[in-house]
């Protein structure tokens, strides 16, 4: 079984990274703000939470977004491994991460950042909210605040991964497919 994290701020290209991964490699997405907004779009009352916190940019809280996540795994046994997109977020959640894959007898195999300057995402996340309407993208004053949030509490976890030996970081400003044969080189090495 294989197990990605991909790390890095919004507007980075985890998520377009993740497309190409899980084509690549047959591994099953949890995007944690994938999640997030169908739970929204169902208007469920975790839905309903949620949004309120991600319209200020503000993160949605550990036991919910965990609880998520092992639901996804146990939706899918036996499946190829896991790519993740957008967690874990804090130290918290990485340590609950290892601490369930334990539990299930998996571990995470490596942790791919992106690396992009704060002017560049700003600027992808406002064209990604027109292009996909996605509603928690389209105000530049909570991108801004969500960009600054992952730098401030977010960026801390690439410690915790690098004192594992499983930290890579690579150039999220190159060229989608060149990003893509980066992390390909991480993964068979």
């Amino acid at each position: 079984m294989l197990n990605i994290i991909l790390f890095g701020p919004p507007g980075s290209g985890k998520g377009t990274q993740s497309k190409k991964i899980i084509e690549k490699f047959g591994l099953i997405q949890i995007s944690t703000g994938d999640l997030l907004r169908n739970e929204v779009m169902l208007k469920t009352e975790l839905g309903l939470k949620a949004r309120e916190l991600m319209m200020t940019g503000k993160l949605v809280p550990d036991e919910i977004v965990i609880g998520m996540i092992d639901n996804k795994i146990r939706e899918n046994p036996g499946c190829a491994g896991f790519v993740f997109d957008g967690f874990p977020r804090n130290i918290k959640q990485a340590q609950i991460l290892d601490e369930l894959f334990a539990t299930r007898k998996l571990n995470i195999d490596f942790v791919i950042s992106l690396i992009v300057n704060e002017e560049e995402l700003i600027k992808r996340i406002l064209q990604r909210g027109k292009e996909q309407n996605r509603f928690d993208d389209q105000n530049e004053l909570i991108v801004k605040n969500r960009v600054k949030l992952y730098f401030s509490e977010t960026k801390i976890v690439s410690d915790y991964y690098q004192k594992q030996d499983k930290f890579y970081s690579l150039n999220g400003e190159n060229i989608i497919d060149e990003i893509f044969t980066d992390i390909c080189k991480v993964i068979q090495k």
